[in-house]
């Protein structure tokens, strides 16, 4: 039999915990694919239209939005997540997620970590 990959093969080629572009945790570039975690939502003062669009964000303008989403999660619990994100792109250059909590009316930005 060739040394050439089939079924289970592919799994036993020596990268253990890692990808095939590096191992994990010695110091390897990390995928900009890669997910991240989020911290806890910020309170931030949002200045919007009437429709949700946000005009400025802590004071900085928008310069323009880059997408927006609505996340309805949780429907069956006590307290259902309703909120409307938007990416906006503030006039300094500056990439923002924000989030309008549609129950509560109230604005945060969603902070990644690390």
């Amino acid at each position: 039999m060739s040394g050439g990959v089939g079924p289970g093969r592919a799994a036993a080629s020596g990268q253990r915990g890692g990808s095939a572009h590096g191992a994990v945790g010695r110091g390897a570039p990390r995928s900009r694919t890669a997910p991240r975690r989020l911290g806890v939502p910020q309170p931030v003062v949002v200045d919007a239209e009437r429709s949700g669009y946000p005009r400025m964000v802590d004071g900085a303008v928008v310069e323009a939005v880059r997408e927006s989403w609505l996340v309805e999660d949780r429907w069956w619990a006590p307290a259902p997540v309703r909120r409307r994100y938007w990416e906006v792109v503030t006039r300094t250059g500056q990439n923002l997620v924000v989030f309008r909590d549609l129950r509560t009316d109230t604005w945060f930005r969603q902070v990644a970590m690390g």
